[in-house]
């Protein structure tokens, strides 16, 4: 039974499918009970940085003072991601009952589900959800729908905490579990913050047992994954595949490249990974272990006719604009190697690569969240990569063209196998405006 599976387009369609009882079997569990079987699972955040659930849960019941609370992150954001997005289109009762039960194991007051107000479709289709699971008396506690701008940073957990709170995505240090909602002295507020795809899964491990999960996958990331692959393959779309697969193998199942593979993007937030990479199993450790990571799961494909050049800059430039300027050395380092790509695909001599990569190696220092994190790692590893190709620029045009844009995914044409892609996004400036279409 996968996390894909069994649609619902009501309530009672997802109950009469059997939906419902990882949320029923654990209110009547002790809470602790609860959080020792999601730990038991070993089920880790499918966000980004895969930590362990059971252990955030058990920071956020057990640390600090002040009422509990439990938000879902579906304001997904990252480039080449749409994974939680199909899983609010095709069953959304199914992550409200894993939030369900996180309220219950934290012991939360409330509960809130974090999205984009662009996200039209999936605003509307959790707004009836969670009216009609209100109306059956099916939620333990209130959950509020909130919508925030669309950021980057609203995908970050503190930043969407911010927006919460009635203000800008702007990330802070405390992390939730520790310094979480509307805290004021001496109260902490901690708050258990969650993406779509976990909380689908939670609900899963509640109903079938935690040993559930590790059916499947590898003993430090069991279970499967959502994976979204864009760009240069066959067929661009939502993946789920048992964790461990081979990288080379989900390349396969989306239909293969048009061309031999040049490099894979995983996301904006971590190395790019090589043609000599392909066998890497798709888990936290083994992706760590070859010097990248698994992130959210989403892989921006190019073949060996994409320029680098290209690529480069249109990440670097998503990266750049997005920066909240709060931590001046990622706002104006990314600006520099921003400035220096644009340079370098015009063809002038004067891009200095050595100093592009200095202030690559800058943009973390004072930082607050990972994305200049994302912008030291992705772009150190395409500079050092592929030096000859950034070099090869100069004192020419660029010889491979695309007019590459960068994956932000506004939605997906099944039918098809394609994404659609933010064409407005070029228009978006680094003060979070738009210029004039």
């Amino acid at each position: 039974m996968g996390l894909l599976d069994h649609e619902a387009s009501s309530f009672d369609e997802y109950l009469g499918a059997g939906g419902g009882r990882g949320l029923e079997r654990a209110l009547g569990l002790p809470p602790e009970q609860v959080i020792e079987e999601v730990s038991l699972s070993g089920l880790r955040g499918r966000g980004g940085a895969g930590f362990p659930t059971g252990r955030k849960w058990l920071a956020v019941r057990g640390t600090g003072t002040g009422p509990r609370y439990v938000v879902c992150n579906a304001a997904e954001g990252e480039p080449a991601t749409f994974k939680d997005r199909i899983l609010i289109r095709r069953n959304p009762y199914r992550m409200l009952d894993g939030l369900g039960i996180a309220a219950h194991a934290v012991g939360a007051e409330r509960a809130y589900v974090g999205i984009k107000d662009t996200f039209a479709t999936e605003g509307e289709i959790l707004v009836r959800a969670i009216g009609e699971m209100s109306a059956a008396g099916a939620l333990p506690v209130p959950v509020e729908l909130v919508a925030g701008p669309d950021h980057y940073l609203l995908g970050e957990e503190t930043g969407l905490l911010e927006v919460i709170e009635e203000r800008d995505p702007l990330p802070r240090v405390a992390r939730p579990y520790y310094l979480g909602l509307f805290a004021r002295p001496p109260d902490e507020n901690p708050t258990a913050v969650n993406n779509v795809e976990t909380l689908a899964n939670v609900s899963h491990v509640l109903a079938e047992g935690p040993d559930w999960l590790r059916q499947r996958g590898t003993e430090g990331s069991p279970g499967t994954m959502l994976f979204t692959v864009a760009g240069d393959v066959g067929r661009e779309g939502v993946y789920e595949a048992e964790m461990g697969t081979p990288l080379r193998r989900l390349l396969e199942i989306a239909g293969g490249t048009r061309d031999d593979v040049k490099a894979i993007f995983p996301g904006a937030s971590s190395t790019v990974l090589l043609p000599e990479q392909l066998e890497t199993p798709l888990a936290f450790e083994t992706m760590a272990a070859v010097g990248s990571a698994l992130g959210a799961g989403g892989f921006a494909v190019y073949d060996r006719t994409a320029c680098i050049v290209e690529a480069a800059m249109v990440f670097c430039r998503f990266l750049h604009v997005e920066s909240c300027g709060q931590c001046p050395p990622c706002k104006l380092n990314s600006g520099d190697v921003l400035r220096f790509l644009e340079a370098t695909q015009r063809g002038e001599a004067a891009a200095d690569l050595d100093v592009a990569l200095a202030r690559a190696r800058s943009s973390t220092d004072g930082q607050k969240c990972a994305l200049p994190t994302g912008t030291s790692l992705l772009m150190q590893s395409l500079f050092l990569t592929f030096p000859e190709e950034f070099r090869g620029h100069r004192g020419r045009e660029c010889p491979s063209p695309r007019g590459l844009v960068v994956p932000k995914i506004v939605d997906w044409d099944e039918s098809a196998g394609r994404f659609i892609y933010d064409e407005a996004y070029v228009r978006k400036r680094p003060d979070w405006t738009y210029a004039p279409a």
